[in-house]
């Protein structure tokens, strides 16, 4: 078989993430090839929010203000109760000292991709192949065969390391045969996407608005010209019915008041809370999704998945231009396995118990923590810092 081409790091999968790991690769000079399947960066909505620490890593790269350019800043997010109205602001703009980037920025995720993907696709030596799937791949003394599928024709690419970023269905994930434990939430997540302005219909509202209810939690985020919504459903009705415009309508008309609202965009998540048992084998790694999944409350999905990216991108780094050994492989998974599990994973199934939360002695006893924790300036600090992730990045770097 043929060899397509010849590579030092081949990145499998186009998404944020893969596109980010590609991106810093080839700003260190290092070789890249990067193949997606899809025809072109998907067109996915699933995630909106670039959180200040994600944006650091990105504005070395040159990334994050074309990103801004294409967004919205969101400084202040808000945690309201649907039934009172009582909302609880958090100011990002507290982390002006530690950050340029004191906001989330709400820029829908395609255009980071795409803009990662061209960058890489303009820099000299680097290749970026779209329609392209990896069949299969394997190891030998030197580096990774992988067996690739482009235009009906299998070919194979030769690198030195393999970096599978190629989501939940990872193919690379398969190849290191690693387990994926975990749980499937048993209601699914109902999004959908308007221009009406909704702002119109509730007062003061914020860019970000987490609006917890016994009955139905709410997620309100806006990017650039429209709202994305997202709900619970019930995981015994069927995807269709979820997305019917009569539940649309019914939707929509607990939240403005009306139905027959117009949305540019309807779809359905099953949720997940998995981490694979490894990150790593041999010259194999994986990242985001193809590594860890979880609820997107907070927003943390995608991010971690790009800071699991630039760790991964450093290591390969060292090992190919600094003469590193593989401890560097090893050490970037205890880094990022730990954080996954300690932060990640914890964090997000504490945001979703507290928007699902539906007693209400315990609805009421989370409101006043969080009132105590927006009261304080040390215990809000230290909340921002969570939710901005640079806790999490500071855990990672304590980990030998």
């Amino acid at each position: 078989m043929a060899i397509m081409n010849r590579c030092e790091v081949l990145v499998v999968g186009a998404g944020p993430v893969g596109a980010t790991c590609a991106a810093r690769l080839a700003a260190m000079g290092i070789l890249v090839t990067l193949i997606e399947q899809e025809p072109d960066c998907a067109h996915d909505l699933r995630a909106s929010t670039i959180h200040a620490s994600t944006l650091e890593m990105l504005d070395e790269i040159d990334a994050a203000e074309p990103l801004i350019g294409m967004g919205l800043k969101a400084p202040i997010y808000q945690m309201r109760d649907r039934r009172s109205g009582e909302a609880l602001r958090f100011d990002l703009t507290e982390l002006s000292d530690l950050t340029r980037f004191p906001f989330r920025l709400q820029c829908e995720q395609h255009y980071l991709a795409k803009h990662l993907a061209t960058k890489v696709q303009e820099a000299d030596g680097m290749d970026v192949h779209f329609g392209c799937r990896l069949i299969d791949a394997r190891q030998n003394g030197e580096g990774i065969i992988a067996t690739v599928e482009q235009d009906g024709v299998q070919r194979e690419i030769a690198a030195k390391f393999l970096v599978g970023a190629d989501g939940s269905r990872s193919v690379v994930r398969k190849v290191i045969g690693a387990e994926f434990d975990g749980f499937t939430y048993e209601e699914k997540f109902v999004s959908m996407s308007t221009r009406l302005e909704i702002e119109k219909a509730i007062p003061d509202l914020d860019y970000v608005n987490y609006i917890s209810d016994p009955d139905e939690w709410l997620v309100l985020l806006k990017v650039p010209g429209i709202w994305r919504v997202l709900v619970p459903g019930d995981g015994d009705v069927s995807d269709e019915d979820l997305i019917s415009d009569a539940n649309a309508d019914q939707i929509f008309n607990r939240i403005v008041g009306h139905g027959n609202v117009e949305t540019t965009h309807r779809t359905i998540y099953r949720v997940h809370q998995r981490v694979a048992k490894k990150f790593v084998e041999g010259r194999m790694a994986i990242i985001g999704d193809a590594a860890h999944l979880n609820n997107p409350l907070g927003g943390f999905g995608m991010n971690s998945g790009i800071h699991d990216g630039w760790n991964l991108a450093e290591k390969l780094w060292m090992i190919l231009r600094k003469d590193a050994d593989f401890e560097a492989l090893a050490k970037f998974e205890r880094q990022r396995q730990a954080v996954t599990r300690s932060f990640i994973q914890a964090q997000t199934i504490e945001n979703m118990e507290n928007m699902g939360e539906t007693d209400q002695t315990a609805l009421a006893a989370k409101r006043e923590k969080m009132r105590r924790v927006q009261a304080d300036p040390e215990a809000r600090r230290a909340y921002l810092l969570r939710q901005a992730m640079f806790s999490s990045l500071a855990q990672e770097r304590e980990i030998a």
